[in-house]
């Protein structure tokens, strides 16, 4: 009696977990690399996924034709992991990065654009603008570099005292914004290394993003505090009813018109914000990876589609389309 009871409180707690988390509108589902991957972007349309795997490096899918565009190979000559990527505003251009370099992709080209070695700390995170010339790293040496690949300027924002573990950056490539261990998230200017922001937690800073109209930017901590911040004042416009303590978000995307906000995090939640008052207007579970015990997966990216779903990306190299519930 006393084993039965466990495994019923045991169920309970699971369930309260994940309250209303549930996978009943997923619209379409594209098993890309089952064995799962180390990096899976997406494009702000939700179109094209930039995927590197162990097995065979760098791949660009068209999730609307389902078919692979281009095979890049891997990164470098030695077939180091990549852990990072992400596809520019404008799906022109991609980075890639190992812990400790990083390559720029000419997506319409389908040809690298160049490889560049950092030797003063680890790549943690990055950010690539629109024509591909600007990127933004997050190093675990405190610094966030700002390198533009068509002048060879390097601006090293040096304000956190920490790891810094998320950036972001406009797609024009005049604005970046970065988050760090040290609690701290700032907004500063690319061309100068002026802070224009500063916005502050009371735990390390986990995740960062960017409106692309820069109406508006989300910072989040290992704890319980997501916030969507108002550019135009510099205040908090809305904070996330978080379900549970210690979400840990992995990716966060604004919407294009901004009302939006969609989040992943490591355990496989995939879910919907409103912008302005920072409630749920959606959630659900991604697949898990194969032969995986307990069933895990992290959500590396998602995006929004013109025909209103989101995409969401994950380690386990799948992508899913969810319906985005109509108010």
């Amino acid at each position: 009696m006393y084993r039965f009871s466990r495994v019923i409180c045991v169920t309970l707690t699971i369930l309260a977990l994940t309250g209303c988390f549930h996978s009943a509108d997923e619209a379409q589902r594209w098993e890309i690399h089952p064995q799962g991957v180390t990096s899976f972007s997406l494009s702000r349309n939700g179109q094209f996924g930039l995927i590197a795997a162990k097995e065979n490096g760098i791949v660009l899918w068209d999730l609307k034709s389902n078919q692979q565009l281009a095979s890049f190979g891997f990164q470098d000559p030695e077939s180091n992991t990549v852990i990072a990527s992400q596809i520019s505003d404008n799906n022109r251009y991609a980075i890639t990065a190992t812990s400790q370099n990083f390559a720029v992709w000419d997506l319409a080209w389908g040809k690298s654009e160049g490889l560049w070695s950092i030797s003063d700390g680890n790549i943690r995170d990055v950010a690539i603008s629109n024509n591909g010339k600007q990127v933004l790293l997050a190093l675990s040496n405190g610094k966030a570099l700002f390198v533009d690949l068509g002048t060879g300027r390097r601006l090293e924002f040096l304000a956190h005292r920490e790891k810094v573990n998320s950036v972001a950056i406009s797609p024009n490539g005049k604005y970046g914004m970065s988050g760090g261990n040290d609690h701290v998230a700032y907004l500063w200017d690319t061309n100068t290394g002026q802070i224009l922001n500063t916005f502050e937690h009371s735990h390390r800073i986990t995740r960062v993003a960017l409106d692309r109209e820069g109406r508006f930017a989300f910072s989040a901590d290992g704890d319980d505090m997501a916030v969507i911040w108002d550019l135009s004042t510099g205040r908090e416009l809305s904070r996330l009813d978080l379900f549970h303590r210690h979400p840990n978000f992995s990716v966060a995307r604004f919407s294009d018109d901004g009302t939006l906000l969609a989040t992943g995090t490591p355990g496989r939640r995939v879910q919907l914000w409103s912008v302005g008052e920072g409630t749920s207007e959606g959630r659900w579970v991604a697949a898990e990876q194969l032969n995986t015990r307990p069933p895990s997966a992290v959500v590396y990216d998602v995006a929004f589609t013109p025909d209103n779903q989101v995409i969401s990306a994950t380690s386990a190299g799948i992508a899913q389309a969810w319906n985005i519930e109509q108010h």
